[in-house]
């Protein structure tokens, strides 16, 4: 009889370990713009006029835009907190390990904002 050596732990998956900044940045900074976003897909779709959009989103963006903001950030911070728990790294030396994609998720999501408010607002000139 033979013995052979087993390997109890289970390989994980390449890629598996890293956080997902993409996914992350770009959803809170579609929720931080939704004030603008929203309406501009309704017209795009034809639910709404294009008249009519850019006045909600003028009336969203000019009273309630720092909560849009502010709720994109809950939910970035809501989301990066459900990571490091999932890989359990909720503590200081977890966000010192992954300070480089929490930064660049924030990157990822002051672009997608900045990206959508100029597209926004160019189609709110061409109404």
């Amino acid at each position: 009889m033979s013995t052979s050596r087993e390997n109890t732990t289970s390989p994980q998956p390449v890629g598996t370990d890293r956080l997902p900044m993409w996914r992350i940045g770009l959803t809170s900074g579609v929720i931080g713009i939704l004030c603008c976003l929203g309406p501009t897909v309704l017209a795009l779709l034809g639910i709404i006029s294009a008249g009519t959009a850019f006045a909600w989103a003028t009336d969203l963006y000019g009273n309630y835009a720092w909560w849009f903001r502010l709720g994109g950030l809950a939910v970035m911070a809501l989301l990066v907190w459900l990571a490091l728990r999932r890989r359990d790294q909720c503590s200081l030396a977890g966000v010192r390990r992954w300070r480089w994609r929490l930064l660049g998720m924030l990157g990822v999501a002051v672009t997608t904002y900045v990206m959508l408010y100029a597209v926004t607002t160019w189609l709110g000139s061409v109404a």
